[in-house]
């Protein structure tokens, strides 16, 4: 099986705010401080328009074969179109399933709209039926096809009311949550100029996203009780013998009474 997991970490694109408020020449805070207040006069919130975040980290997990494997796409210092880019070929490379935490709702498209700024060729993703009829009553775009799988959406029966945060659902299952920051850190961080740790959060989120992934596949009858122990297992071995001290500390962070 196939399986792709992802999650994304993003940051104000400051050079659109320019683009957008005529703003003079100010500093990348400054600029993002602007647009943070013009977004809560006119929602009541910071939270950025998806278009308006731009993506610095792509993290993720590839069931393969016998294997799984966890990443980030990119050098620490790649630009976006290059992480993008990446992304999008790993679609057109392994055809996977993809799973998300509210990747519907925010990853996704964030994604549309930065491919759309970089002029980025992704036409597998987009595929819908018109070039492989295979994918017509199955493909990324549907909400309720099977090659994308938003863990959240499905949990929550599509329900809005009914959404809950990925770390919550986590530590409600006994898995590790998040470790050591939150994604309302990142634009800190990235301004610090810390890139790998903000790759590496995000590569415990999902983490934490297939760890769940799991649990619902073995309760939808998609896994029996010895293939869950088995694909949690793979996992623990890929931590240990990853040498890297964030996902070894995820490991020891997750008890085998959580599986």
């Amino acid at each position: 099986m196939n399986v792709l997991v992802f999650d994304i970490e993003t940051v104000p694109d400051v050079e659109a705010g320019r683009q957008l408020y005529a703003l003079p020449p100010l500093a990348e805070s400054d600029v993002a401080k602007i647009m943070f207040h013009r977004r809560r006069e006119e929602s009541g919130s910071e939270f950025l328009r998806h278009y308006l975040h731009r993506v610095v980290a792509i993290s993720v997990l590839l069931r393969h074969g016998d294997s799984v494997k966890v990443w980030s796409l990119g050098e620490e210092d790649a630009g976006e179109a290059d992480i993008l880019q990446r992304f999008f070929e790993g679609i057109e490379r392994f055809q996977p399933t993809l799973v998300s935490w509210n990747g519907s709702g925010f990853d996704l498209p964030v994604l549309h709209y930065r491919a759309l700024r970089h002029g980025l060729d992704c036409h597998r993703y987009w595929e819908a039926g018109d070039g492989d009829p295979a994918f017509r009553w199955n493909n990324y775009l549907s909400r309720y096809h099977q090659r994308h799988t938003d863990v959240m959406d499905v949990l929550s029966g599509y329900q809005s009311r009914a959404a809950a945060p990925l770390d919550e659902i986590a530590l409600f299952l006994g898995f590790p949550g998040k470790q050591g920051a939150h994604g309302s850190a990142v634009w800190a961080r990235f301004q610090e100029g810390d890139v790998r740790g903000i790759r590496d959060y995000c590569e415990t989120d999902v983490l934490n996203t297939y760890l769940i992934y799991l649990r619902l596949e073995r309760m939808r009858g998609h896994l029996d009780a010895t293939a869950h122990a088995a694909e949690e297992e793979r996992l623990r071995t890929f931590l240990a013998d990853s040498g890297k001290a964030h996902l070894q500390a995820f490991l020891a962070a997750w008890p085998r009474s959580a599986s």
